[in-house]
């Protein structure tokens, strides 16, 4: 199982032009000059980059009385998209720059033997680059022609649509190929032999649909799925009276599957249990779908099929209602196919979203080759060796593990392996690349061109699935290959921790910055992660990566009654946009980790700074300002919070609290005054009394 803690995007061009300067002066020469230039660069850098922290913050507010408010009070980006935006979406966009430039390297294309698949992808980029990608020409005969060759589309095609050769399993099946989850819901395990699972489908646009909401035709989530169909719809020029009907059957649909729901609530055990008490077989149609999506892929198909009794019950909804299915499958697909484009002034930036997503592992071969430096490597290792030192000593001090299962513990802990950068198999990634030629890229329809995208990236997704026979047990998933990512997880199977290269960028970390800073920052994501091997899901690994049980009884007993301390205390949290709390069971691990990563870090930092002092480094580097960042009358310890807590600035509409409600990483906010509120380290850094909102007098949870 993959624990993933960050997701990225938004920061100024400008301090990318100025790191990619630092950086490559620092490569070319030693002599005074230069490294007076040098010098005097870094000083300018960081104190531009110590007033953009600054801006961020709110100063009106006591950092004791509410953390996330006083570090990210001012913390204000244009919307890009209709999700969520935080300071670390910044990395995806400053990413997407460099992918611009990457494009360009014709030269070093040829040095890697990827030139004629970095062909391909320019004739992709400049083709979206002159394309309507805002709103979407959903009416295009590419599109409308690919919906009639998977089920049709009643709506337009009217007498001319055949109902009884409708298969609304079998569209659902042939739209899985384009990513699109309608009522298939396929998801890729990460494990050999990367074989598709599903959940339940989730129906809706925009905003996913629930019983509650579109019962109420004026509720923002009525409203908005409502103006998503009718803006496709108007596309093909229908009337409105057709249009209401459209989008009626459309809503009574979806009110008659939710309704299944009510019947198991949601939950899969219980459908299981259904399924069982009434002898429901599995859904017959299952084998059509491993025909047309997976080739006829012989897995063992039993293990993967989703709740026999969910799909009887809506196989029985979709005989109702099958003009509505057809209706809501064609524009979802449609749906797949939008760009989220809300102004022409991020067209380019979504064109290089599309590369940098979809052609990823030739732009993470080039941006590795470029961007990922040697001595950046070193500093990273040297950070997860200084954190995998503190979490081993946190193992030792546990006073409530017993004997066997501390050592255990120590035992998976010295078992760790570390990957910087990204997994690296230059053979694979290179067959991934090859893929890439498979792109058609046709010169008079964008639409055409975008469907054969989706397909590509579908067929990426897969790969490893597709080719599971002619790859050993031990594979690894395909994305660990990819060092151009804004992430790091931790990977309960081989008990490894991977910090990718692409998350190596501000606001997560610079090597320009104090030590300071970038624990609070990298060495806290690298902690949260590390921690994960030790939460309620890698407990239950060894550290061989075997799941197995380790622990005794008693301190078994002990582990739980911790865990639930973070249980009961982020769903005491109540999000006032929804007037909604949060659910602490759902996000326990995460709430877990980041608690230990954070503590970990601090930690790790003292660490750090005590052994330069012992081996004597007492130069000007170890002084208090440098370790400080200028513009800020912050101390070392306290920039390391400010830090920490500046990675989860974030906008959300309210749309977005409701869908975050699904996650198990709790908003942002909740984040930051969770895991500070139970650190003791950071009450006494901030000078909070007892019983102010972040130092409260009830029992802090700890449970490394």
């Amino acid at each position: 199982m993959i624990s993933i803690s960050t997701r990225s995007r938004l920061f100024l061009s400008f301090l990318i032009c100025l790191f990619l300067s630092v950086s490559e002066a620092r490569s070319v020469s030693n002599d005074s000059h230069e490294e007076n230039r040098i010098t005097d660069d870094t000083a300018e850098y960081l104190r531009s980059y110590g007033a953009k922290m600054k801006s961020y913050m709110n100063f009106s507010v006591e950092p004791c009385d509410d953390f996330y408010e006083y570090a990210c009070g001012n913390w204000k980006k244009p919307r890009r998209s209709n999700h969520k935006e935080n300071n670390m979406h910044s990395i995806d966009y400053s990413l997407a720059v460099i992918t611009e430039q990457l494009m360009t390297r014709t030269q070093l294309a040829e040095a890697l033997n990827v030139s004629a698949e970095l062909l391909v992808t320019q004739r992709f980029y400049n083709a979206c680059l002159t394309a309507v990608v805002s709103p979407l020409p959903a009416a295009d005969p590419a599109y409308l022609s690919l919906i009639r060759s998977v089920g049709g589309f009643p709506a337009v095609d009217g007498a001319a649509w055949n109902a009884s050769k409708f298969s609304w399993f079998n569209m659902s099946a042939h739209l899985t190929n384009y990513g699109v989850k309608g009522l298939i819901n396929e998801n890729i395990r990460h494990t050999y032999p990367f074989d598709p699972y599903f959940e339940r489908p989730y129906l809706g646009y925009d905003y996913l649909a629930n019983m509650v909401d579109i019962a109420n035709s004026s509720s923002r989530a009525y409203k908005r799925n409502e103006n998503r169909m009718r803006g496709y719809l108007q596309a093909f020029n229908l009337t409105e009276e057709k249009i209401s009907a459209v989008v009626a059957g459309v809503f009574d649909f979806w009110r008659e599957a939710l309704s299944i729901e009510d019947k198991f609530w949601g939950e899969e055990l219980m459908c299981i249990m259904l399924s069982n008490m009434h002898n429901v077989p599995i859904f017959s149609q299952w084998r059509s779908y491993f025909e047309i999506a997976w080739n006829g892929q012989n897995f063992d198909e039993e293990k993967y099929y989703y709740c026999p009794y969910y799909y009887a019950e809506l196989d029985k909804v979709c005989a109702k209602h099958q003009e509505a299915v057809a209706n809501y499958l064609a524009m979802l697909l449609l749906y797949r196919m939008e760009s989220s484009v809300k102004d022409e002034k991020y067209h380019k930036e979504h064109c290089l979203m599309q590369v940098q997503t979809t052609m990823v592992h030739l732009i993470s071969k080039l941006y590795m080759a470029e961007h990922f430096s040697e001595e950046t490597h070193s500093e990273v290792s040297g950070m997860v060796k200084e954190l995998r030192k503190t979490l081993r000593q946190e193992l030792e001090n546990a006073d409530w593990l017993d004997t066997e299962t501390r050592r255990e513990a120590l035992l998976k802990e010295a078992n760790i392996t570390a990957h910087i950068g990204s997994y690296k198999d230059e053979q694979l990634t290179d067959t991934m690349i090859r893929q890439i030629r498979n792109l058609s890229v046709v010169e008079d329809s964008y639409a055409q061109t975008m469907i054969n995208l989706r397909e590509l990236e579908t067929s990426l997704q897969r790969f490893n699935g597709l080719h599971y026979k002619e790859r050993a047990s031990d594979s690894k998933p395909l994305d660990f290959l990819v060092g151009m990512q804004v992430n790091g997880f931790y990977y309960n199977l081989d008990n490894s921790i991977y910090v990718m290269a692409g998350i190596l960028q501000a606001p997560a970390y610079h090597r320009s910055w104090p030590a300071s800073l970038k624990f609070g920052t990298l060495g806290y994501l690298v902690g949260h992660e590390l921690t994960h091997g030790f939460d309620t899901v890698g407990s239950t690994y060894d550290g061989t990566g075997e799941m197995r049980s380790w622990w005794s009884f008693k301190s078994e007993d002990e582990f739980q009654e911790r865990m639930q301390c973070y249980v009961d205390h982020f769903s005491n949290y109540l999000i006032p946009e929804i007037n909604h709390k949060i659910n602490g069971d759902v996000t326990k691990d995460e709430n877990i980790a980041d608690a230990g990563g954070l503590r970990e870090a601090l930690a790790a930092y003292r660490s750090h700074m005590k052994q330069l002092q012992k081996n004597g480094e007492n130069n000007e580097t170890l002084t208090p300002q440098n370790e400080q960042m200028p513009g800020l009358d912050l101390s070392p310890e306290q920039l390391f919070f400010l830090g920490f807590a500046q990675l989860y600035c974030a906008n959300y509409e309210r749309d977005n609290y409701w869908k975050e409600l699904q996650n198990d990483h709790i908003i942002e906010k909740y984040r930051v005054l969770g895991a500070v509120t139970n650190n003791e380290d950071f009450a006494e850094v901030y000078n909070c009394p007892l019983g102010s909102a972040m130092h409260p007098k009830s029992k802090k949870c700890r449970l490394w």
